[in-house]
């Protein structure tokens, strides 16, 4: 070996170091850039996050969890996810958050139960789960402590989620369709993976496991309430005006008010939309295939105007009296 070979050795292994380094450094912001809270906020507000995480009372600490869910399979109750060390998420990494979204897992490793829309929130785009994460460290701590679910034998048994995750769970972000148009597909990822709109409007087997060929079609909950068919067979009845005011006010083409959950819905999620995404969802429901009504399997009775708010959730929330599988999940 000459007396110049070991420095251009030197040279070369320096120069494929610096390269390395520099892709390092190139990928780790795509995978960990520091969230928008800002942003996460409005995304929360998209998710309908308050609504399962804060209590049904005058005072409650928003997100301090307590928010009970009747379902076929028990109650479940709505965890804290404020900051707190103790009682809520403090403790956890942007890496747990990112799995307990999109894989259902807790941080130890166990399954959530599905009740937890991780099957529509494992479609979230990484840049809004950081985002998300963000806005939830900023939120005042609450030592307000989870209760414990109370469920039927044996739906406490979390392995028994695996193989419901074997069935039913898709894991991965929304992949846009190239054959629709932007707006679409703007609106089928708020519907779909932040909205979760159809861990209530899609009907249930009676694992809880969605019937994908009915999907967002609705159907008759076991409490006997409609839960509303948002495909164009029902909305085609409505204009995009009509639609969108109902939405953002609560009002129906014939001057009735939303009712019950819907309420909650419009007030704290669809009004607080922007005009873009409320365009967007609009459009994606418009694009939907129709699906027939589904037959009542208790007596016939009325259709009242207001049925769209009465048992619907448009973000996918506490009105979810159908088997959603096996829980809301806790830390």
């Amino acid at each position: 070996m000459t007396a110049g070979a070991p420095a251009a050795v030197r040279l070369s292994r320096a120069a494929v170091a610096g390269a390395f380094a520099l892709c390092a450094v190139a990928a780790f912001p795509a995978a960990h850039a520091q969230g928008d809270a800002k942003r996460g906020e409005y995304l929360a507000k998209a998710g309908g996050c308050i609504a399962c995480h804060t209590e049904e009372r005058k005072g409650a600490v928003p997100y301090a969890g307590g928010r009970a869910l009747n379902t076929p399979f028990g109650t479940f109750y709505g965890p804290n996810l404020t900051p707190h060390p103790d009682a809520g998420i403090g403790r956890w990494t942007e890496a747990d958050f990112f799995r307990a979204m999109r894989e259902g897992k807790r941080p130890d490793g166990a399954n959530y139960f599905p009740a937890f829309p991780y099957p529509s929130f494992t479609k979230i785009a990484d840049r809004d789960l950081s985002d998300l994460w963000a806005y939830l460290r900023t939120l005042p701590p609450s030592p307000r402590a989870n209760q414990a679910h109370d469920l039927r034998f044996p739906f406490g048994w979390r392995l028994l989620v695996s193989a419901w995750n074997w069935l039913y769970f898709s894991p991965g972000p929304y992949t846009p369709d190239p054959q629709a148009t932007p707006a679409v597909n703007r609106g089928a990822y708020l519907v779909q993976a932040l909205g979760h709109c159809s861990e209530c409007h899609t009907p249930r087997n009676f694992l809880g496991g969605p019937v994908r060929e009915r999907y967002l079609a609705g159907g008759e909950g076991p409490d006997g309430k409609r839960i509303p068919n948002l495909t164009p067979t029902r909305l085609e009845k409505w204009s995009d005006a009509e639609l969108k005011e109902f939405l953002t006010l609560g009002l129906t083409p014939d001057g009735d008010v939303a009712a019950e959950a819907m309420a909650e819905v419009i007030r704290d999620t669809t009004s607080q939309l922007t005009p873009a995404d409320l365009d967007a969802l609009v459009a994606y429901l418009r694009s939907l295939p129709p699906a027939p009504e589904a037959p009542r399997r208790t007596a016939a009775r009325s259709d009242p105007p207001r049925e769209l708010g009465r048992a619907a959730d448009v973000s996918g929330r506490r009105q979810r009296e159908e088997p959603l599988a096996l829980g809301l999940r806790d830390r």
